[in-house]
């Protein structure tokens, strides 16, 4: 028997749109001899919905949709899709857990089900929703989705060409019970539908956690899981199956739209193709170029604008921008300041040159003198100091959003999660932007990355191949350049020392105490926890960026801004 796991990347809200291309995979796989067409979770209206799902004409939309989409393939004799999606609440058996507590909520509004409904011959065969809730912060389960009951939640299980096929959403295939209920039906394969987010190293742990299960039931187990950027999130696909004895035998690229063919028979699931897992850098870069091209690609933007330095955040966000949308779409200026280094201004334009990108140049001290005119009689008497620095930092972000405005291109802002931990930033300046590339990266990744791309063999515009991004980019002192001589250790520390620091508080919520006791000196730790508590504010001002860490700034990370708690 033919199975294809269909990782196809869904638009929010689009129902049409994602029919029709669920249809058009569907359609495919038939022509190639597919009984089974698993489509991942929530695959109908995209993933994370937000609070669309407490919208009960959403909720209607997408049962009119699936309806529609069951008579849509009504021709595909024989085939069977498995489609995740919202559904309404009114099954029998249904759990007390339905009431929306959202303000925003209609009055009487009911939380839906996260479901899976298995479409065959023009209708719709059956429907099961998901026991649990994601776990996962950023998709807030809990807020916007209903626990199934006992009846609702039981596990799909059907027979196609002697197979009987256990169908399971995300998490539930964790749960126990479930896997149980499904053995107890006859099951012979698990299937699972996922739309499982992008983390660091997540993919292999996915795998690892399906394995012992597969080898715990002795069956074999296919996990077909969400593509594509929405947001601040991003899926990464990497669709898989198991045999009985938990090996890998076909696995899907990472980040990209497409099929994978798995056949089931006698020996269990047989060999297919198996992509390698990305290593650590490839993974981190190909999330960060697909959660940027969909954001460009999915909100209509015709291209993106770049402030570029000569220093390597913006030089490592002009790669990525490149690598995501093309060079034809990519626009870079350069406003240098009397503090700005001749080096910066030479090793901007052989960046830009070498990607091929539209590069241009705005000095940024006519309009830096008019404002410290304007501003000198309130000032009187006043020595400078960071307010002069920032003034020119919100020159430079005045003028990339004026010619945003103009043009409808996206600003994209330079700053990585190092900056933003600690307030290195400015706000209405270099945090003025619509999507902010590298906001969840700390800066020693930026430098890894840089290093990992060059490494890859490119066509540079000149027609040679070589590196992107200029070595002497990579290997300067990192600095702002808004003052003479300075350098970013000026304010903070070594920056594998901050990152350290960064990762065991942010990440691992270490207190002080614990962060001194792992080595790192208590006045330094201290200097930093104190940068990240009153920097809250800019940081609730920044632009959503694309996620990798399981703690990035955003849906992920909470704090209040008003707190006198110290730890």
């Amino acid at each position: 028997m033919k199975l294809v796991l269909a990782q196809f990347n869904a638009v929010v809200g689009d129902l049409a749109g994602n029919a029709g291309r669920i249809a058009q995979l569907a359609r495919a796989a038939h022509a190639e001899g597919a009984h089974v067409v698993l489509m991942p979770e929530l695959a109908l209206c995209g993933a994370p919905a937000g609070d669309l799902l407490l919208r009960p004409a959403f909720l209607r939309a997408c049962d009119q949709t699936l309806d529609a989409l069951a008579r849509e393939l009504a021709d595909c004799e024989g085939l069977h899709v498995l489609v995740g999606h919202p559904r309404l609440p009114g099954l029998p058996g249904a759990s007390d857990d339905l009431r929306a507590t959202a303000p925003q909520a209609q009055q009487g509004a009911r939380k839906p089900f996260n479901a899976v409904s298995l479409l065959c011959g023009g209708r719709l065969i059956a429907t099961a929703c998901k026991r649990g809730r994601s776990a996962d912060g950023a998709l807030d389960g809990c807020r916007h989705f209903a626990r199934g009951g006992e009846a609702e939640s039981a596990p799909i299980v059907f027979t196609v060409d002697g197979w009987r096929l256990a169908v399971l959403i995300g998490e539930d295939l964790l749960a126990g019970e479930q896997v149980r209920r499904a053995r107890e039906a006859g099951a012979q394969a698990l299937c699972v539908l996922a739309a499982s987010p992008f983390l660091l190293g997540g993919a292999p742990q996915r795998e690892r956690r399906m394995a012992a299960l597969a080898r715990s039931e002795r069956m074999p187990l296919l996990h077909v899981n969400l593509v594509g950027g929405q947001d601040e999130l991003v899926f990464d696909g990497a669709s898989f199956a198991l045999d009985a004895q938990g090996q890998v035998v076909a696995r899907a690229a990472s980040f990209e739209e497409e099929s994978l063919y798995v056949e089931l028979g006698a020996e269990g699931a047989g060999p297919a193709r198996i992509e390698p897992q990305p290593s650590f850098e490839a993974q981190a870069w190909g999330a960060l170029v697909r959660g940027l091209r969909d954001y460009i690609e999915k909100n209509g933007f015709p291209g993106a604008v770049i402030g570029l330095s000569g220093g390597m955040d913006s030089a490592l966000v002009l790669a990525l921008a490149v690598d995501a949308i093309g060079a034809d779409r990519v626009r870079t200026v350069m406003m240098p300041s009397p503090y700005t280094a001749q080096i910066s201004l030479v090793d901007a334009r052989d960046m830009a040159a070498r990607l091929g990108v539209r590069h241009e140049e705005i000095a940024i001290a006519p309009l830096f003198d008019a404002f410290t005119a304007a501003l000198a009689p309130s000032l009187t008497g006043l020595a400078p100091d960071t307010t002069e620095e920032n003034v020119q930092a919100r020159v430079r972000g005045t003028l990339l959003m004026a010619l945003s405005n103009k043009t409808g291109w996206i600003v994209l802002t330079t700053g990585n999660k190092s900056e933003l931990a600690t307030g290195y930033c400015t706000l209405y300046g270099d945090m003025a932007g619509g999507f902010a590339v590298i906001k969840d990266v700390y800066k020693t990744l930026v430098y890894r990355l840089a290093r990992w791309r060059n490494a890859q063999p490119t066509r540079r515009a000149d027609g040679s191949v070589g590196a992107v991004i200029p070595e002497r980019i990579i290997t300067r002192a990192p600095s702002a350049e808004l003052r003479p001589d300075q350098t970013d250790q000026d304010s903070l520390p070594p920056y594998e020392v901050l990152d350290a620091i960064l990762e065991r508080h942010v990440e691992g919520n270490e207190s002080c105490e614990a962060i001194v006791a792992a080595g790192h000196e208590r006045a330094v730790v201290e200097k930093v926890l104190r940068l990240v508590r009153i920097n809250e504010y800019k940081r609730r001002q920044a632009p959503i960026g694309t996620r990798i860490t399981r703690q990035a700034f955003g849906s992920d990370w909470r704090q209040p801004i008003t707190c006198r708690f110290r730890a």
